[in-house]
């Protein structure tokens, strides 16, 4: 909340100095968890080669990760209104780092699930972590600039996905491609070496992170942090059905969902969508993702600018429609029009998460953790939309048509931002007919 002036006129000042440190130390929360979200492009050709998995089967990578915000929001949530911001964010970073090492025994086994039961803990981590650090940086500072420094803030998570893809590629890709029947023509033992090989060079990375995440949790347990109180009456009167009344909170939910999957959809599958109608490799490939990662960082960048002058939801149907004409392409092209194409998606919809995110609080009061909880469990749209991705993809023979998905999310969004997302407190009914 922004600083009120008092008797003592340097009062506002040293508040928002105050805020500095921890505006810094949560902002790097962005950076960490955009970077292992964008190794899942990394990760899914790797274990559809690993494992010789078909598309849909390779989304339960994305599946694994987002489910989790689903089953963990409302826990994080009430988590953090009972015992405050900093512990939830330390109980994330925990989780975090013990997921990223379980990578290890996860590769010596060379078993899916294990993989998958990984990331699924890592993603609970994650969840703690963005249930936190949004409301905090739109709450550390002026109400009125909460937008642009909430994009300021997720545009380091954009940095991440342009390096993750890059580092990723570089010590996950072996740069061995196999056929089937290539496969089947090599001898058992040769065969078997191949395989755990592939399934073992994932473990540096993720072993590095890990130590990494403990560092940062060890930082924050011994940094004071200011915390976000609330009214204890107000905390106690909160509950799901009194912030579903606010209709622009249940239309963030929905548009949260689509963009989302969208997102999963365009950026996990960037890799194997490039390697197949590009015909490049996935070394190549894994470049063209940090482009795309790059294009992600400076959207926000350029967003975060243009909301000075644009106002946000009017930005965000631009966007949506820019790339709605984008998906088209994807669909219907061919080469590396359509790796371009995706780049220019990260672009346009780089702003879409935190100005969706940011727009559905507004003006929510008492409701505003609960109804951040809410927003975070509509993540779950990047477990259940790739998975139609992926079954187009196998049942049509080509993954062009899966993108079909996408272009009827960037539609959604653009509805959200067209009308749905002014502050209105209706009916319960209303709202949850809404949904």
């Amino acid at each position: 909340m922004s600083p009120i002036p008092d008797s003592n006129t340097d009062k506002p000042v040293k508040e928002r100095r105050n805020y500095l440190l921890p505006l810094i130390l949560v902002t790097s929360l962005f950076f960490f968890w955009g970077f292992v979200h964008n190794l899942d492009p990394v990760l899914i050709p790797h274990l559809k080669k690993s494992f010789r998995l078909t598309d849909l089967e390779t989304a339960f990578v994305d599946f694994s990760v987002f489910i989790a915000y689903f089953v963990m929001a409302l826990p994080a949530g009430y988590f953090m209104r009972k015992y405050g911001y900093k512990n939830g964010i330390v109980l994330g970073l925990a989780l975090f780092a013990t997921g990223s090492l379980l990578f290890l025994p996860a590769a010596d086994t060379r078993q899916y699930i294990f993989f998958l039961g990984a990331l699924f803990i890592i993603a609970c981590g994650l969840t703690f972590l963005e249930t936190a650090a949004n409301p905090y940086v739109t709450i550390l500072g002026n109400p009125e600039t909460a937008t642009q420094r909430l994009n300021f803030s997720q545009s380091f998570n954009g940095l991440a996905a342009f390096l993750a893809p890059v580092i990723g590629g570089k010590f996950i890709f072996s740069g061995k491609n196999y056929t089937d029947i290539q496969l089947e023509g090599m001898l058992p033992v040769e065969r078997e070496t191949y395989l755990l090989e592939e399934a073992s060079s994932v473990k540096g990375p993720y072993m590095v992170l890990g130590i990494v995440i403990i560092i940062v949790a060890i930082v924050f347990i011994f940094t004071k942090l200011p915390d976000i109180t609330e009214n204890k009456e107000e905390i106690e009167t909160s509950n799901i059905r009194h912030a579903l009344r606010h209709s622009h909170l249940s239309w963030a939910i929905v548009a949260q969902f689509f963009y989302v999957g969208a997102q999963v959809c365009v950026l996990s599958f960037f890799i194997r969508f490039a390697t197949v109608s590009a015909e490049i490799s996935e070394q190549q490939a894994s470049w063209y993702a940090g482009a795309a990662g790059l294009a992600f960082m400076l959207g926000r960048f350029a967003g975060t600018f243009l909301m000075k002058y644009i106002a946000p939801n009017r930005l965000l149907m631009l966007y949506a429609l820019i790339n709605m004409v984008l998906s088209t392409v994807t669909i219907f092209a061919h080469g590396m029009l359509i790796v371009y194409a995706l780049i220019g998606i990260a672009f346009f919809m780089s702003i879409m998460f935190p100005t969706i995110f940011s727009m559905g609080i507004t003006d929510l009061g008492k409701d505003t953790k609960l109804g951040s909880s809410l927003i975070v469990m509509s993540i779950v749209g990047g477990a259940i939309l790739p998975l139609g991705l992926g079954y187009i993809s196998d049942i049509s023979g080509s993954i062009h048509y899966g993108y079909i998905v996408p272009f009827i999310c960037f539609f959604v969004v653009f509805v959200f931002g067209y009308k749905k997302w002014k502050p209105v407190i209706t009916e319960p009914v209303i709202a949850l007919r809404d949904l």
